[in-house]
Order: C-alpha cells, then structure tokens, then sequence
C-alpha cells in the first residue's frame, strides 16, 4: 500500500521517496486528524499526523492549530513519560504542505482495544489493577512538568497564554458555550445558565496557581498497552493534541469518563506516589467544573463534525445526563460554601 497523496508530499519534504517506504497503514480511532502508520526500509516506525482543512463550520473555536498542542505536549513531557519523539513537524498551514507532524511510533496497542478483545488478550483484573497503578505514577510525572509561563492552549488560538488558570479556563469554557450557540448544539440547559453557573464557581480556580502540563484526552484509546499477557506495561500516551496548561486536576475527567475517579483506588496509589493528592472540597469543585468542560465540547463538537443523527441522539443520551449531573454538582457545592 502507497500513502495518500497528501501524506507522500508530507513525506518527500523530509526527503522519504517512495522507494524508501516498506509499509503503509492508516490507523483508526481518532475523530479528528489523518493519521497514517509509516514503516521505512530501514526498520523506523512512524506516525504522520495532517489535520483536516480549516474550513468554517468544520471545527470548534479552540480546535484550530491543534498540532501546535500536540508538539508542545510531547517536547515538554520528555523523559517524564512514554510518549512519542517528534521527528519533523510544520506547523504552519500556509506552507506547500500545510500542517503536519511526525513522530516515532510507540510500542503497544490501546488500553481500549485490548481491554474489549476476545480470548487470551482479555486484562485479568490483577493486570488491570496494576496497569492503572502504573499509569497513576505516569501520569503524576506528566503533571509535574510546568508551563513556560502562563495558562491555556499552547496555540493561542483563544489568545495569548493568561496569567491566571481562572482567566485560562473561563476563556475555554466561554469558546465552547459560543460554539453552542453558532451551531444550535443541544444541551440539557441554556448556555447562558451554564455559563453563569460557571462564573460563580469561578473563584475556586484561582486556588490552582502553577501551570501544570494537562493532557486531558486520556480515555483509554489514547493510552497504548504493550507487552504478554501477565506482563503488560504501558507503552505509550499518544494524541496530546488537546493539552493546555492548567489544573492537574483536570485530567481526572477523561482517566474516570463518567465514573467517579475517587473509587479507583490503584490509580489514586499509583499517583499519591509521586505526588500527594487530597480530594478536598476544593478539588471536588474544581473537577466538577472540569466534567462540564469536557461534557459540553462532547455535546457541541457533534455538529460540526457532522455526525449521522444515530450518533447524534446516541451522544446525547450518553453525554446530555452526565453534563447535567456535573451542573447539579456544581450547584450543590456552591450551597455547601454559602
């Protein structure tokens, strides 16, 4: 197989001819980029990333050069963890090629994969456990890692980097609730009341006061599992491309997806670890905060991404309800402070 004409041009600007590529694979589960597996006659494995055009009405306001994220995430993760080492990248969509990145490719398939297969690729739950225990201490060494100064995207595509994570985050949360309203997203309330609700619970942001390095992306198909049955470790943390600078806590939504991070005891062990972490009122807060910040871009990114409406209603019959449990909770702290 041959790569596509965009990837072949991507790979020709580094000097890749064809008879240097032995094999091609695209390779499924984004939602978002083109990206194609890679393996040179020389026995290198690469991962070419292109975005798609930015056409209006196509992407959510913060989407737009997302590969800037992406290579920040990985140059600053460094040795803090297993992800991948960016090769080449251009991140500027004017050039001949227009944006892209390579990287190498890291061992492992995904968590998710793995975890759903049948037969003898099924995780025991000695193995589970473990590997969330691992993943806790990867994680607490990506959360280590601070900003070059200041909170938000690394792309500025919502403005420069703020000084304060409350200022960060309610830009992020106020580019979603306008995306809401120009695509007509469903939501279980009116965005004003949403974003109303969020500015009043906005002061508890200001607790947060170093910009850690926030993936906030990682479900399980973003984590990749390497290794035998029994002897399993984690091989790699791919897709960075939604990273910000903010709260560590944020990264708790997408490691417990509509589940309650305080019950998962072996990651939590894995994490307090390398660093201490108390749910404490103001954390609790904080993380709801977070569910409603990722359950919104899961609720609106469905409209432009022009999702068939068997995907549309299935969303938001996951989605709609655990947006509205996250408000209630909001709510519910706000009357504990009061």
């Amino acid at each position: 197989m041959q790569p596509d004409d965009t990837t072949a041009s991507v790979l020709r600007s580094v000097g890749v001819a064809e008879d240097r590529i032995a094999a091609v694979a695209p390779l499924a589960g984004g939602t978002f980029n083109a990206v194609t597996r890679v393996t040179l006659t020389d026995g290198s494995d690469w991962v070419v990333k292109i975005p798609p055009p930015t056409t209006d009405g196509t992407l959510m306001s913060y989407e737009r050069d997302l590969l800037v994220n992406e290579v920040e995430f990985y140059t600053c993760a460094g040795e803090s963890a297993a992800v991948p080492r960016v090769l080449h990248s251009q991140l500027d969509p004017d050039a001949p090629t227009g944006p892209y990145v390579i990287m190498s490719a890291c061992p492992g398939r995904p968590w998710y994969d793995i975890a759903g297969a049948a037969g003898d690729h099924v995780l025991s739950d000695a193995e589970e456990r473990r590997l969330r225990n691992e993943l806790g201490r990867i994680v607490a060494r990506l959360h280590s890692v601070t900003g070059p100064g200041g909170f938000g995207y690394p792309s500025r595509t919502l403005g420069p980097l703020a000084p304060t994570w409350r200022q960060a985050f309610t830009a992020m949360t106020d580019a979603v609730l306008a995306d809401a309203d120009t695509y007509s997203a469903r939501l279980p309330r009116p965005a004003a009341s949403i974003r109303a609700l969020i500015a009043a619970a906005s002061p508890v942001l200001d607790d947060v006061t170093r910009p850690a390095l926030v993936h906030f992306d990682l479900w399980q198909g973003n984590l990749l599992v390497d290794g035998e049955p029994g002897a399993r470790t984690i091989g790699g943390i791919i897709d960075g491309e939604r990273m910000f600078w903010g709260d560590p806590v944020a990264d708790f939504v997408s490691l417990a997806l509509f589940a309650n991070m305080e019950e998962d005891e072996d990651f939590l062990a894995g994490y307090g670890s390398e660093q201490p972490l108390v749910f404490d009122a103001s954390v609790r807060l904080r993380l709801a905060l977070y569910r409603c910040h990722l359950y919104l871009i899961m609720l609106v990114e469905t409209v432009p991404r022009r999702a068939p409406q068997e995907h549309l209603d299935r969303v938001w019959k996951e989605v709609g309800p655990q947006l509205e449990s996250a408000l209630g909770d909001v709510e519910s702290a706000l009357r504990a402070r009061d």
